[in-house]
């Protein structure tokens, strides 16, 4: 890990200020307004010190999120040539790098927090305030534990920053075992319910944010260590947890898939747990995503690069979809939210001409003025986490955007998440199910995005669930760790998918799109072949490894009683 990134993690947790937001939740105080000792002394100053988890440590792996989340999986290419694409990667990858210390970092912010409120709030702040802020500062650091444990498998479990800063053992840390981070992460969870508020401010965490991520991890830890099937006590936990979301937290679906991704989505009914960005001086503290995955010239405030980068063939072939179609089959309305295709229109984008249409031809007059370059190898584009134009921000509600900066909320769990988690909890070990809690979890979320066209399934088996994960959360960073969890129990069923999928381009879309010549498009093909095993884990990144070549050695159990848990 960046050690030092966490050492100055832990003395910026001390002096840690930052720009006020426009949104009451994020603000901060100045950080020159405060000492440690001096502010804790209410209930608001508390809750402003974990304001900043919500986004600023999270900010350079939300820079890779796509990369790794996506990449890999087959959903979406940002170089045909990468190490995502052909499952190359190594140390010195600098995504890899950023993700490392940014998961890192909050783990190091949350330790800070958490100690902090009790050692230093004043008499005046309440305890519903103290549980509530260390309930949040844990479920931060459980979910950190969550990417840090998919990504790079065994790795040390940090539970006080302070006392290895203190007794110089940084560079010899060891890795924990992969069953041990589990562990670490179900106990973390489990304290964060008995701490957290079953409602708080709007798009803070709660009891069921908590439940919800605790039952995802359940379902993901069933199949570490087994064999073609999974642990049926893991799986029990994983549908208890998920059913205490979908009975008690009020929550509902939020009818309309496609605003879930749209400013006026932000902290929507089915939200659970999401970044919350801003747009102001306090750099790191906002959506950077539209400048990676937008066209150049997309918006007028929010720089991009995007051009080249496109959601794969495969993806578009699971939506029943293709490039060689002029005309869309708008079956299932997450295919438009999650992908532009040729001729799709967006009305909440570029408001000023009455919408924007991916037409695949810069030359046409208007505001489009041959700004735009269509030259994405699949004729597609990333729909998810683009916010548009300076006025398409302020039709909803938002009056600031800036140089990649946007403050679009980034999904991390959605209610949609956890219904698809209890179904396959419910599933289990079974070839299929007809259980009743089970269909109407997966029918529900199927039915929110086929609409009219939707009939409810009476009796789904794995792929029927899986495929539902796929399309419900594409290019949302989270169809990788999928692919993780089932290498798991099934490593060559997971090694199968993704040697099958087409991550290839095509040729001749121009002729096709602009002139309606078909006699040169055709497929370029492009799969990976040959993964093994070892392809299922991130390398650690190479500045790690030079300032703890403890990461290289076999990892080692984890004493529970030192920290209190048995």
């Amino acid at each position: 890990m960046k050690i030092y990134n966490i050492k100055l993690l832990i003395i910026a947790i001390l002096i840690m200020g930052g720009a006020v937001s426009c949104e009451d939740f994020l603000d901060r105080p100045a950080e020159d307004t405060y000492t440690i000792d001096s502010f804790y002394q209410n209930d608001e100053q508390l809750y402003q010190s974990v304001n900043p988890i919500y986004n600023s440590p999270w900010y350079d792996f939300q820079r890779g999120f796509i990369q790794i989340g996506d990449c890999l999986a087959g959903n979406y290419v940002v170089s045909v040539e990468d190490g995502y694409t052909n499952f190359t990667l190594n140390s010195s990858d600098p995504v890899i790098a950023n993700a490392s210390a940014s998961l890192w970092s909050v783990n190091a912010y949350c330790n800070g927090v958490i100690q902090n409120v009790d050692a230093k709030s004043g008499s005046a702040v309440t305890q519903l305030a103290k549980n509530t802020v260390k309930g949040e500062a844990m479920v931060w650091k459980a979910m950190a534990y969550f990417y840090l444990v998919r990504c790079f498998g065994a790795v040390p479990i940090i539970h006080d920053n302070a006392a290895i800063i203190a007794d110089n053992s940084s560079a010899t840390l060891k890795r924990n075992k992969i069953e041990d981070v589990y562990k670490y992460i179900t106990l973390i969870l489990e304290d964060a319910i008995d701490l957290l508020p079953e409602s708080n401010a709007t798009g803070r965490i709660d009891k069921y944010s908590a439940c919800g991520l605790l039952a995802k991890v359940y379902l993901t830890k069933s199949g570490y260590g087994m064999s073609g099937t999974r642990n049926d006590s893991d799986l029990a936990n994983a549908a208890k947890y998920a059913k205490i979301v979908i009975d008690e937290s009020g929550k509902a679906l939020h009818p309309e898939y496609d605003e879930l991704f749209q400013l006026i989505g932000n902290n929507n009914q089915e939200s659970l747990i999401t970044w919350q960005w801003t747009v102001g001086t306090q750099w790191t503290s906002q959506n950077s995503m539209q400048s990676d995955l937008s066209m150049t010239n997309f918006s007028d405030a929010v720089m991009s690069w995007g051009n080249w980068r496109y959601p794969t063939i495969d993806l578009q072939t699971a939506f029943e979809e293709g490039a060689d179609k002029l005309t869309r089959n708008l079956r299932d309305t997450r295919r438009k939210a999650t992908i532009m295709m040729y001729s799709d229109r967006y009305d909440h984008w570029w408001t000023e001409i009455g919408g924007f249409i991916y037409n695949w031809d810069s030359t046409v007059e208007g505001i489009y003025g041959g700004s735009l370059a269509f030259v994405s190898g699949t004729g597609s584009g990333c729909a998810k986490h683009i916010v548009g134009r300076l006025a398409d921000a302020a039709a909803q509600g938002y009056g600031t955007l800036d140089r990649m900066h946007t403050p679009l909320n980034t999904h991390l769990l959605r209610l949609s998440d956890v219904y698809l988690v209890y179904a396959e909890a419910v599933l289990g070990n079974n070839a299929s199910t007809t259980d009743a809690g089970a269909l109407k979890a997966y029918n529900d979320v199927r039915a929110r995005a086929l609409k009219s066209n939707h009939v409810d399934a009476v009796s789904i088996d794995f792929d029927d669930i899986d495929l539902e994960r796929r399309l419900e959360f594409a290019l949302e960073g989270d169809r990788w760790f999928d692919l993780v969890r089932l290498h798991y129990y099934k490593p060559s069923v997971a090694i199968a998918i993704i040697e099958d999928q087409e991550r290839g381009s095509w040729a001749g879309l121009d002729d096709f799109y602009i002139n309606n010549d078909a006699s040169n498009l055709e497929i370029n093909s492009h799969k990976v072949t040959g993964l093994t095993d070892d392809d299922f884990l991130i390398p650690f990144p190479e500045v790690d490894l030079s300032l703890n070549p403890g990461l290289m050695d076999d990892p080692v159990d984890f004493d529970f009683g030192s920290i209190g848990y048995n």
